[in-house]
């Protein structure tokens, strides 16, 4: 499979101020080395505050004023500037955002889904992936503030579906979703990846992680500790690290139990 995006030696800084004076620094992801593929989910697995959300945000050059990136960008064999970044962003490279702040407060949701461009066949298409999410085209007409959480994240979900994206950014696109439908979300980002878009699928949940990507890449305290093929995070004794263990042991279908203590409890 083919390189789609590649990160070389990819960090974030924050500056902070503390009582106004006092600068402080964070590194919430530091020399990242990191290569997603066509036709492959890359699961981005860690706990909440890792930095994955900002590593999405920094792949799509929309860090908050405070941050800076630094490290190298490539997407499809070319370094990813800022000004062709610019032209790829929300058509071949598209997030799905878990903040319903993505979102404009005033415009319908249809209108967004859209792109601003509702005409006969886009409209047929989003009532039709609305309709797979269990949304009423009722729900197009409906303005962000009327929906729930749950129902955002539908929207989103249709939004990265209503074209052809080369990358789909997925961060945390389950949470508020019985498990139907977050088995249902899963099961179309692997349907994107075999259509041949790659897609980093960013979660807290391993559990999930086995069940959508093709490579697992655990991320802990701003780094990536641990990488390799789905098959590999199945059983405890293939794994490296003592948090990657941590997270295997920690999934209901384990029981919560550490095999290295004979059946005692983490």
């Amino acid at each position: 499979m083919d390189i789609l995006l590649k990160m070389e030696h990819y960090s974030i800084e924050i500056h902070q101020y503390e009582n106004g004076f006092t600068e402080k620094k964070l590194v919430p992801v530091s020399d990242l080395n990191l290569e997603l593929r066509e036709g492959e989910v890359t699961a981005l697995v860690g706990a909440s505050g890792s930095g994955k959300s900002l590593l999405a945000h920094g792949i799509l050059g929309i860090l908050p004023y405070n941050a800076a990136a630094s490290g190298t960008l490539w997407y499809r064999g070319e370094i990813l500037t800022q000004e062709r970044l610019l032209k790829l962003r929300g058509n071949e490279i598209v997030l799905v955002p878990q903040s319903a702040s993505f979102l404009d407060p005033l415009m319908k949701v249809g209108k967004q889904i859209c792109q601003g461009r509702p005409n006969a066949a886009r409209k047929e298409k989003m009532y039709r992936i609305l309709e797979e999410y269990h949304l009423g085209p009722e729900v197009a007409e409906k303005y962000p503030f009327e929906l729930s959480g749950g129902m955002i994240r539908r929207v989103f979900l249709t939004a990265a579906r209503m074209g052809e994206p080369g990358l789909v950014i997925a961060d945390e696109p389950t949470p508020g979703l019985d498990r139907e439908l977050a088995s249902l979300v899963l099961g179309h980002l692997r349907e994107l990846a075999e259509k041949g878009a790659g897609v980093l699928l960013i979660t807290h949940d391993l559990e999930q992680a086995l069940a959508a990507a093709h490579r697992i890449v655990v991320f802990y305290e701003g780094k990536k500790i641990e990488e390799g093929k789905t098959e590999r995070f199945l059983h405890h004794e293939t794994l490296c690290h003592p948090y990657t263990r941590a997270l295997w042991q920690a999934m209901p279908g384990n029981g919560f139990i550490c095999p290295d203590e004979e059946g005692s409890r983490i």
